[in-house]
Order: structure tokens, then C-alpha cells, then sequence
């Protein structure tokens, strides 16, 4: 296959690209630099995600197999002033509809447009088990995901399937929430957030590729997709599972207050309780590795 990845330097895009390519698979990597030589075998072409005309050459996703779009402003990189809040937002909206227009001036547009979106989708949720067919929440994160999807879905006018994958955290030591979460827990401040009763929605990063793959292969699905396994946790069980593997005391917990504190609003999406399932990767075939916390952090840990 051809697969063209923008967002490829970020955890899951990096991934997806080196699974892609061990498995002998063209990809073409959307950078918004000067385009270099790549030792990996992967080609690199330049976009500009936020240009007010052509974001990106159709010529570069012309007869492509797959395009994936996961390029975007880290949510948890800065504290969220308006200009970043605004950042989020443009980075995802206006890059996914570069690729959508692009996708659409093809003369062999791509089969599947894979563009990315969050479990911030449904906003709070509570103790309530959500699916796909969830609603949409009304807080900023959960508007963003909206815009996000409907930027992706313009692809569907040049008959490109387009899946939207609503991805949950990511576990990985390499980078993520997880990736921030893991040192502070190795140095003894891994206590629980908030009262801890809130769940989390989580998948593996092995699991992440794996899904991706899955749906850029699968020709039934389209639409959005949960990328979640089906056990979420709350984040007091999450917090005693990272405890038990690191052999690192949890026991002192980083009250609600002292979040808002030094996060801002940032804060509320994590001690928000997002009870996310599967329901259309399992009802696909896709089976977990990863398909409990303990063993998403093994796979992160080992």
C-alpha cells in the first residue's frame, strides 16, 4: 500500500509509519519544513495545514491507498490561554480540511481518509457506559472534536471512505499523558487525581497501530470509530496498577484544587469520567492485545 501520514513525528503517527514500513508499505510523510532524504525509506512531502489557498498538493495523495491525519496541537502541552485554546483548535480543524479539499481535487482520490478525533467527543459521561453512538458533550474539547469530524467528513464527496478515530489515552512511555504520568509515578508522586473515581478510557500503542491498520483495511467501516479497549478504569484503579508495576507508593493524592491550580482549565478533562467502549472495532472483528489496563502498561513498562 501507499499510505500518506500527516502527524507522523507524534507518537501515533511515528508508530503507524514504522509499522507500515517494516511491513514493506510505501509512506509518504506530510511535513511543513523543507522535505528531506529519509534513512527509513519513507518520502517526505510539505504542507501547510493552515494556508488560506492550497494546504496540500493533490498530486501528493493522488492514487494513494490510505491517507491518515493525526497532526495537532498538543492538548496537554500548554496551559490553555485563549491563543493556545485557539491552537487546538485551527491545528486540527484547518489541517483536516486541507486534506479533505486535497482528497477531493484528486483524479484517483484516496479509498479511506483515517482522520483523528478524541473521546472528548462526549464531554462528561459519568458512570454511563458510551459507544459510538454516544452524544456529543458541550464543553470546549468536546466542540472540537465536532468541528474536527465534520472538517474530515468533506472527504466523502470524491467517494473516499472516511473513518474518524476517537482515540482515548494513549499508553506509551514514550510520549502522551501517559508518558508524563509514568516519570512523575516512578518518583513516588503518582498519586491519584481528583477523588479518582472518574474513569479513563485507554488504549495500548501497539493496539493503536494495530486498530489503524485494521480500519484502513476494513472496507465496512466508516464513520466514527472509539479507540478505546473495552475495560476502562477509573483513575483509582488506573493509579494503583501503575503503583504495583513500578513498585512506587501511591498513596498521596493531587487534590482537584491544586489541578486547577497549575493546569487551568486543562484540568477538567482530567478529572472528567469518560467511560468510552469499542463498539465498532469489536463489532469489525478487531480483537486487543492490550485489552486490560494492566496489560496496556505492561506493554508500556516492560
Amino acid at each position: 500500500m501507499h499510505v500518506v501520514i500527516s502527524g507522523s513525528s507524534g507518537l501515533i503517527g511515528g508508530a503507524l509509519a514504522v509499522s507500515l514500513l517494516a511491513d514493506g508499505h510505501r509512506v509518504t510523510r506530510l511535513v511543513r519544513r523543507e522535505p528531506q532524504a529519509r534513512a527509513d525509506g519513507s518520502v517526505e512531502a510539505r504542507w501547510d495545514p493552515r494556508a488560506e489557498t492550497v494546504g496540500v498538493d493533490p498530486a501528493v495523495l493522488d492514487g494513494a491507498d490510505a491517507v491518515v491525519g493525526l497532526a495537532g496541537a498538543g492538548v496537554g502541552d500548554r496551559r490553555w490561554t485563549a491563543a493556545y485554546k485557539n491552537e487546538i483548535r485551527e491545528s486540527r480543524v484547518r489541517g483536516t480540511g486541507a486534506l479533505a479539499e486535497a482528497i477531493r481535487g484528486c483524479e484517483k482520490p484516496p479509498q479511506v481518509f483515517v482522520s483523528g478525533s478524541a473521546v472528548g467527543y462526549y464531554g462528561e459521561t459519568g458512570q454511563a457506559v458510551v459507544d459510538e453512538s454516544g452524544r456529543p458533550g458541550r464543553d470546549f474539547l468536546a466542540g472540537v472534536c465536532q468541528e474536527w469530524e465534520a472538517a474530515a467528513d468533506g472527504a466523502r464527496a470524491a467517494g473516499t471512505r472516511v473513518v474518524t478515530t476517537r482515540f482515548g489515552i494513549v499508553v506509551s512511555g514514550a510520549g502522551g499523558a501517559m508518558g508524563r504520568l509514568l516519570p512523575l509515578a516512578r518518583a513516588g508522586l503518582g498519586g491519584r487525581l481528583g477523588d479518582g473515581r472518574q474513569y479513563w478510557s485507554y488504549i495500548s500503542l501497539p493496539d493503536a497501530v494495530r486498530a489503524l491498520r485494521h480500519l484502513i483495511d476494513t472496507e465496512s467501516v466508516s464513520g466514527p470509530v472509539n479507540m478505546t479497549t473495552p475495560h476502562p478504569a477509573t483513575n483509582r484503579d488506573i493509579t494503583a496498577a501503575i503503583g504495583r508495576a513500578l513498585h512506587r507508593p501511591t498513596v498521596l493524592p493531587v487534590p482537584a484544587f491544586a489541578l486547577r491550580l497549575v493546569l487551568g482549565e486543562f484540568a477538567d478533562g482530567i478529572l472528567m469520567s469518560q467511560r468510552v467502549v469499542p463498539g465498532c472495532l469489536l463489532d469489525s472483528g478487531f480483537t486487543f492485545e492490550h485489552p486490560t489496563f494492566e496489560a496496556a502498561l505492561g506493554s508500556a513498562v516492560h
